[in-house]
């Protein structure tokens, strides 16, 4: 079932959240400073092309982790939070459209606090 989840979700808008992460990942790459922020955008730009079967756990709650959060909360992370909102907002319409909400708003909570996160 992921599959198919997946398959629908890239057709249906995961590859236009994706390009959204990636354009942040690129922007963050232009600095050396940046480069790690830049490496966690293009890891969650493969997460938001197939979402369906994966899960997104806390590994480290460090002091580095939270401020690079912060960081990434005011330099992008907020904008790209939004979009995943309404993503979710529009995709919760139709009944079909639920699972495909409840996976935005993975992305939407994921896009605040990306830093300390794996992807299982």
């Amino acid at each position: 079932m992921s599959c198919l989840g997946n398959i629908i979700w890239f057709i249906f808008g995961g590859f236009f959240g994706a390009l959204g992460w990636l354009f942040v990942g690129i922007l963050w790459c232009i600095s050396i400073i940046g480069i790690p922020v830049g490496l966690q955008c293009f890891k969650m730009a493969k997460l938001q092309l197939a979402p369906f079967g994966k899960d997104v756990v806390t590994v480290s709650d460090s002091g580095g982790n939270l401020i690079l959060n912060i960081l990434w909360l005011i330099f992008g992370g907020l904008e790209l939070c939004i979009a995943n909102l309404i993503s979710a907002l529009f995709l919760c319409i139709t009944i079909i459209g639920i699972p495909f909400a409840m996976q935005s708003l993975k992305m939407a909570k994921l896009s605040l606090m990306p830093f300390g996160k794996e992807v299982k």
